[in-house]
C-alpha cells in the first residue's frame, strides 16, 4: 500500500485506502448480498421516518430541513468514524469495505430479478405478481408475463445505477463519508420523494438532491452498460435518441443504454400507485422484453459493477497522483 508523510508519520494512501477497501465491499456483496439482519440502512430508514413525523409539514421548506438533518447528519457521522481511523491502515481498509458492503445492492437486486424470472420461466405469473413489488414500485395485478418482465429489466437497469455505480462514484469522492451520504440520499428519495399529495412539497428537496447526487453514476452507468454490453454503437444511439425523453434524468440515460445493448424495447405505459403513466419507448427498433431477457440484463449489472469498481479505483488512484505531485 502506497504511503504517504504527515506529521512525520506515515499514512496509508487515502487512494489505496478506497481501493482495497472498495474491493473487498465488492466482493462481500457478491459474496453474501444484503446483512441479514440489523441492515444499517434500515436503521437509517427507521430514523429518518421519525424525524419525519417531527418534522413533516405540507412545504418545501421543512422538508429540505428533513433532507438535511437526515442526510447531512448521517453523513457527518461517518465522516467522524472515518476521521478516527485515518492514518491506520488495516481499519480504514476495513471501514471502507464494511461500508461499500453496506450500502451497495447489487447481488440483492438480482436475486430478486431472478426470483420473478424464474416464476414466470416456471408459468407462474401469480407468484410473479407477488415478488414484483420487491424490485419497484409498480402496479403488478393488471400486468402480463411481458409486461413483469419488462418492468424487472428497467429495475435492474435503474438499480444498477442507484445500488451500485453512484455509490462507487461518490465513494471515490467522497471515501466512506461520500458512500454514506449517497446511501442515505438515494434512501430518503424512496421514502420521501414520490409525488404523492402528502409529499409532493415536503419530498421535493429530498427528490432534487437525489437527481442532483445519481447524475454522475448514471452517466457512468449509460456508458459502462454500452461498452459491456457488446453492443456499444446502437446503446449510445438509444441514449442520445431516446433517453432525455424519460421523465427521470438519471432513469433515462441508464434504461436507454440498458435497451440498447440488450436489443430490447423498455418504456411505454405503466401504472404506479393508482396513475397510469405513458413513458416514451426506449430503443424503439428493439424487440419486446422476454423472460430470458432478465438473466442477460442481470449479468450486464454485474459487468457494470466492475466495470464501476476499476473506473473509481483507477479514478481516485490517479486524482491522488495528481494531487501529490502538485503539492511536491
Amino acid at each position: 500500500m502506497r504511503a504517504e508523510y504527515s506529521a512525520g508519520r506515515e499514512v496509508p494512501a487515502q487512494g489505496s485506502v478506497f481501493a482495497y477497501g472498495a474491493a473487498a465491499g465488492l466482493l462481500a456483496d457478491r459474496l453474501f448480498g444484503d446483512p441479514r439482519r440489523g441492515h444499517p440502512v434500515a436503521a437509517f430508514g427507521r430514523a429518518a421516518g421519525a424525524v419525519e413525523r417531527v418534522l413533516w409539514r405540507d412545504h418545501r421548506g421543512w422538508g429540505a430541513l428533513h433532507a438535511v438533518v437526515c442526510a447531512g447528519g448521517t453523513a457527518g457521522a461517518a465522516a467522524l468514524v472515518a476521521r478516527g481511523v485515518r492514518g491506520r491502515g488495516a481499519m480504514s481498509v476495513a471501514l471502507t469495505a464494511a461500508v461499500t458492503w453496506t450500502v451497495l445492492g447489487g447481488t440483492s437486486l438480482g436475486r430478486e430479478a431472478r426470483a420473478v424470472g424464474g416464476a414466470l420461466a416456471a408459468g407462474d405469473v401469480e407468484v410473479a405478481r407477488e415478488r414484483l413489488p420487491h424490485l419497484c414500485g409498480r402496479d403488478p395485478e393488471a400486468l402480463d408475463e411481458g409486461q413483469i418482465a419488462r418492468a424487472v429489466v428497467e429495475s435492474v437497469a435503474e438499480n444498477t445505477s442507484d445500488a451500485v455505480v453512484g455509490a462507487l462514484v461518490w465513494g471515490a469522492l467522497g471515501g466512506v463519508p461520500g458512500l454514506v451520504a449517497f446511501r442515505a440520499v438515494n434512501t430518503l428519495d424512496a421514502m420521501v420523494g414520490h409525488r404523492s399529495p402528502r409529499l409532493l412539497r415536503f419530498g421535493w428537496a429530498s427528490a432534487r438532491l437525489d437527481d442532483v447526487a445519481g447524475c454522475p453514476g448514471a452517466r457512468l452507468t449509460a456508458v459502462l452498460a454500452a461498452v459491456a454490453g457488446g453492443a456499444p454503437a446502437r446503446a449510445l444511439e438509444a441514449v442520445r435518441r431516446d433517453a432525455g425523453r424519460h421523465p427521470s434524468p438519471n432513469a433515462g440515460p441508464v434504461e436507454a443504454a440498458f435497451a440498447g445493448a440488450l436489443g430490447v424495447r423498455l418504456g411505454g405505459t405503466l401504472a404506479y400507485g393508482g396513475r397510469v403513466e405513458h413513458r416514451p419507448v426506449l430503443n424503439g427498433g428493439g424487440r419486446p422484453v422476454e423472460v430470458a431477457d432478465i438473466e442477460r440484463a442481470v449479468r450486464l449489472s454485474h459487468r457494470v459493477g466492475v466495470l464501476a469498481l476499476g473506473v473509481c479505483v483507477g479514478g481516485r488512484l490517479l486524482a491522488g497522483r495528481l494531487l501529490g505531485r502538485r503539492g511536491r
